[in-house]
């Protein structure tokens, strides 16, 4: 698959060049060629993930052609236009921030600027007479792009990176000559011609982002890849399924988004998708949407369903919240990536509460049939896999993220003094207890990084439970609350 995608590069590549009016192509090709195997070791050598998945490959080596082939057919058409434009206004019209807006907004700021780089050796060696000129063009252009675009995460900040590069280029194309600003003896012609180049170098600039604004959905669609931009609009809380969990189930939904705070302040200290997080943790326990009165955050009064329930039974009504979330994230056509939080976020955890529970009885109804002649044979067993979830463990950070945020707001609920040395002590005994469990064990989060996360949910945490002056109703509001909160099973077992 790679041999084919870097075969067709080199014809193409071939084509521009010798289509070209250099005199001796062949050695301008030799010198494509030797940048492109360039290209190809930086890539094996940098980014070993992305050349591993062909998909990836093609996009990276399929943008930069293209982008090539477009300045080509732009300097061709601007010059053999009716009345022949200068070659020099042609270069005004080449969209030099194509490839690096789409892969920074795509793949992220480094893979960017390597095809910023890349792109802009290959178009030095396409026109004759404009190699200096189109390689400080497109490289400056290039890296502007990219760091007016690093994590962007609004529509409009691609138009400001589009009018970004089109000054950019306005100011080279001055520096360079290209543009001659009339100071001196100005005229008609001099002044008509200074405003269309300048009008040419910025509208580029502009139009190239408009266009790769509304090109991004299909590119998306077509590499499986999210932006940020696609995750807020993901994350829009008017979603039909955001605003049944604010409206049937506002405990889980007050659950769901204070995990998304959580989850979203760790992500970005290491460098994750934060965006992404937000995106997911809102959706990640949508299954409660089937049964909303059996989970402890959304019950009310002293009633509990639970109380007429077996141990197991109950079990299973908390477990199978995650292949009812599945079943109705399917059916709401979300991302893959939220499917695959909403799977992953217990992990094979056990529902403790229900397991010591059952346990208890078991161990009681043992007593009982000493003195009632029960055989011990005809007490249930309590097999341990029916109060585990069926995983799988969290596979990629942004899942173990969440699945640690989740299960450190559950049991943060249940903190009477929440002082910033419980919140420490809290957070600390949760994070030690999964990976004990080995529920992080396999998706590549870092010991350095779970420190990191673990010091941003103390942080987060303490910011939203922090203790204010409690007046007489307050406390006696809290005591009758913490006496209905005993009498339910713990929220982490949810």
């Amino acid at each position: 698959m790679k041999a084919g995608i870097f075969g067709f590069f080199v014809l193409v590549l071939a084509f521009l060049i010798f289509s070209g009016e250099h005199p001796d192509p062949a050695k301008y090709f030799l010198i494509g060629l030797l940048i492109f195997l360039t290209a190809v070791a930086q890539l094996w050598i940098n980014f070993p993930d992305t050349f591993q998945r062909n998909s990836r490959v093609g996009l990276v080596f399929g943008v930069m052609l293209f982008h090539l082939c477009v300045a080509k057919i732009v300097m061709v058409l601007s010059t053999q236009s009716q009345g022949g434009l200068p070659k020099e206004f042609g270069v005004l019209l080449i969209p030099f921030a194509l490839a690096p807006l789409i892969l920074s907004v795509l793949l992220g700021k480094n893979l960017a600027l390597y095809g910023a780089v890349f792109v802009s050796l290959w178009s030095s060696i396409l026109f004759r007479g404009l190699d200096a000129f189109l390689l400080v063009m497109s490289l400056i252009s290039g890296f502007i792009a990219v760091f007016v675009t690093i994590q962007v995460r609004r529509r409009s900040r691609l138009l400001r990176a589009g009018v970004y590069v089109g000054l950019a280029t306005w100011i080279l194309a001055v520096s360079f000559g290209i543009i001659s600003i009339p100071w001196l003896q100005l005229n008609d012609m001099d002044l008509s011609m200074f405003m269309k180049q300048s009008a040419a170098a910025i509208l580029v600039g502009v139009i190239t982002a408009m266009v790769v604004s509304g090109a991004l959905p299909m590119l998306e669609a077509a590499f499986q890849i999210t932006t940020d931009m696609s995750w807020l609009e993901i994350a829009d809380r008017n979603h039909p399924l955001l605003l049944r969990l604010s409206l049937e189930a506002p405990g889980t939904w007050h659950h769901s988004d204070v995990v998304a705070d959580l989850a979203e302040a760790a992500a970005t200290k290491i460098g994750a998708n934060g965006t992404m997080c937000r995106a997911c943790a809102y959706f990640h326990d949508i299954g409660k949407l089937v049964k909303p009165n059996y989970f402890s955050e959304n019950i009310v009064g002293d009633e509990n369903p639970h109380d007429d329930l077996t141990p197991t039974m109950s079990a299973l009504i908390i477990i199978s919240h995650v292949k009812e979330g599945v079943d109705l994230a399917l059916k709401y056509g979300l991302n893959q990536r939220i499917i695959d939080v909403i799977l992953q976020h217990h992990g094979t955890s056990l529902v403790a509460y229900f397991y010591k529970r059952a346990i208890q009885q078991q161990q009681d109804a043992r007593e009982g049939g000493k003195i009632m002649n029960i055989r011990e044979e005809d007490i249930p067993e309590v097999r341990q896999e029916s109060f585990r979830y069926s995983g799988p463990k969290p596979q990629f950070k942004e899942s173990g993220i969440i699945s640690l945020a989740d299960a450190v707001e559950s049991a943060s609920r249940s903190l009477e003094k929440p002082t910033p040395q419980n919140i420490e002590q809290l957070v600390t005994e949760i994070i030690s207890k999964r990976i004990a469990e080995g529920q992080l064990d396999e998706c590549d989060l870092t010991l350095r990084e779970i420190k990191t996360i673990s010091e941003t949910f103390r942080f987060t945490l303490q910011n939203m439970l922090h203790t204010r002056i409690r007046y007489p109703k307050d406390v006696e509001r809290a005591e009758q609350e913490g006496r209905r909160l005993r009498n339910l099973p713990p929220a982490s077992a949810a």
